[in-house]
């Protein structure tokens, strides 16, 4: 079945979910089926990075232009650099019927669903709220100051996890992994995705219509 055009995948959770990794793996078990979105930033290109390839490098003045211009789905501030989603790469990809996943924080994400109302909002969260702890302190790379200013950040998040389509339960890795697949695949043949294939066999049916 030829798809109306593609999708837009919005991937969210808390900090400590495992939204990256299960990212990582979706785009390694499926190469040719999702394109991951390149955002804009200001901050410096480091070795070995390529610009379009890891991001779309801007100065702050030619960030500032894109605001301006309404050229960003969304964009935040992380480290005193900022860091945004170009609406033209987005819509380019989707046009030529690919998908496109964008790992972004929850208000972006509505922002996101604002410009794409067909987009398809998912949350990633761990079993139980402990886990989420024990996952944060077993990284072994932030304070514990750091840690309790991202657990109280989750709790906020977790007023805006109703507004999602799915809830990935980031248990077992290649569970979460599969489900996110498998969903996005699904999507695929909703109804409201289809409207171009419905046309057509309308058309292609009415050879077999009676006159009364």
């Amino acid at each position: 079945m030829m798809h109306d055009k593609g999708l837009v995948i919005v991937l969210s959770g808390f900090s400590g979910a495992g939204k990256g990794t299960i990212m990582k793996h979706l785009l390694e078990a499926h190469p040719t089926d999702y394109n991951l979105s390149i955002s804009a930033t200001t901050r410096e290109m480091r070795a070995g990075e390529k610009d379009g390839r890891e991001y779309f490098f801007k100065t702050k003045e030619e960030f500032d232009k894109m605001i301006e211009n309404d050229e960003l789905l969304e964009y935040a501030t992380f480290n005193g650099n900022f860091y945004g989603t170009p609406k033209a790469y987005v819509e380019q990809l989707i046009e030529h019927k690919k998908d496109v996943i964008l790992e972004i924080e929850t208000h972006g994400a509505l922002k996101v669903k604002e410009m794409f109302p067909d987009a398809l909002l998912l949350f990633t969260m761990p079993p139980s709220a402990a886990e989420l702890k024990n996952r944060l302190v077993g990284r072994g790379t932030e304070t514990e100051e750091v840690i309790a200013q991202r657990l109280a950040i989750s709790n906020k998040e977790a007023d805006i996890m109703e507004k999602y389509d799915y809830l990935i339960v980031n248990d077992t890795l290649e569970k979460a992994v599969d489900q996110v697949h498998n969903i996005i695949q699904a999507e695929h043949f909703k109804v409201s995705r289809n409207s171009t294939a419905i046309k057509e066999m309308k058309e292609q049916l009415k050879i077999f219509e009676r006159s009364n």
